[in-house]
């Protein structure tokens, strides 16, 4: 059960942490959280405390103020290192003296930083499986998950909000970039070809195999959209077997419009990418979220992953899930090592249309 206490609406925080530690794609979706924060609270200082490999996705955030970072390479420097980080890390948080923690994250490491805090105001969710005394001291409130199975991940978030009165709804996702990633990111076109007037993003890999289409059908898709008048840039993260998914897929494209920028842009780089896009063509991942919240088109490719909860966030999108074309496993049931392509079943015509009427607009 959530925690009985109230917060009263003269509650008017100086200093705020917000903890989350997970992958690159839950960090961008906190931002509604930090959105609705900085809306409520205008004079507020917001922190946040996250892994360091994700600071990419929060780092331009004009509402944050300091990113706190938790290195995962620290317990590789041995015990007394790995504890000297950590006392650091604590320290630097009592340091800020806030005075509400948002804890968003179901780690005991994130439970205990925010007992340990300080702060007056300590706010998590009430997990299933923290059910005990500890994570009870840890947090002056907490929010009830019975719901969290219907809502997706940035409403979930949003509920964390609700001791302090905050609607859990109407606030968008945001990703942020500077100008010099712009520039860089031009660059880097630059020395591909004249730089385009009017191209396509298309991110076809994921780390995880299952969540790809086939590459011959990706191949398919490009050379579809030739007769658009646009460059067609693929993206990939700087992995060897992304790279190689990259490499194969143009080798069976015909569009000489097609060009990589795979693994050659930092996350904010691609960010301003996707931003000047016409269109966003890609599989469940961080640069497919990136895209929903930058408001460019998005046309997201789905697989046996919890659509509900992980659906591209906001309105200018369209999902095309295999499901509606054959039986799909269990997302709970899924090897993540396996080497089957699931969105196997979505059928090359059903996106190219999808594509061409966005680009008939």
């Amino acid at each position: 059960m959530a925690s009985p206490q109230s917060i009263p609406a003269t509650f008017a925080p100086q200093n705020i942490l917000l903890i989350k530690l997970r992958h690159h794609g839950d960090m961008l979706l906190t931002t509604p959280v930090i959105n609705a924060l900085r809306e409520q609270y205008p004079a507020a200082s917001i922190d946040v405390l996250l892994y360091k490999e994700t600071r990419p996705m929060l780092q331009a955030h004009p509402a944050i103020r300091h990113l706190h970072v938790i290195d995962r390479n620290w317990k590789k420097e041995g015990s007394w290192q790995h504890i000297r980080h950590e006392v650091a890390l604590l320290r630097a948080i009592r340091g800020q003296h806030y005075d509400l923690v948002i804890n968003l994250a179901d780690q005991w490491r994130s439970a205990i930083l925010t007992g340990l805090s300080g702060a007056k105001i300590r706010i998590g969710f009430d997990f299933l499986k923290r059910q005990n005394a500890l994570w009870r001291h840890a947090h002056t409130h907490r929010v009830s998950t019975r719901d969290h199975s219907e809502l997706h991940t940035v409403e979930q978030n949003l509920a964390a909000l609700r001791p302090l009165n905050i609607p859990d709804s109407g606030f968008p996702a945001s990703m942020h970039y500077s100008d010099s990633d712009w520039q860089q990111t031009q660059a880097a076109l630059a020395k591909r070809q004249t730089l385009p007037k009017s191209y396509i993003v298309i991110q076809p890999t994921s780390r995880w195999v299952f969540k790809c289409w086939e590459d011959d059908r990706v191949a398919g898709l490009i050379d579809a959209l030739a007769g658009y008048g646009c460059d067609i840039i693929l993206t990939a993260a700087p992995d060897k077997k992304e790279q190689a998914m990259i490499d194969n897929i143009l080798s069976l494209s015909h569009n000489p419009q097609a060009i990589s920028l795979a693994g050659q842009l930092t996350l904010p780089q691609l960010a301003a990418l996707i931003d000047h896009a016409r269109l966003f063509i890609g599989v469940d991942s961080a640069p497919m979220h990136m895209a929903a919240a930058l408001n460019t088109p998005c046309i997201a490719l789905f697989g046996p992953t919890k659509l509900k909860q992980w659906r591209p966030w906001g309105e200018n999108n369209q999902v095309i899930w295999a499901g509606d074309y054959a039986p799909l496993p269990s997302p709970d049931s899924i090897d993540t090592k396996t080497e089957t392509r699931y969105l196997s079943a979505i059928p090359l015509d059903k996106v190219v249309n999808a594509a061409r009427k966005y680009l008939d607009e």
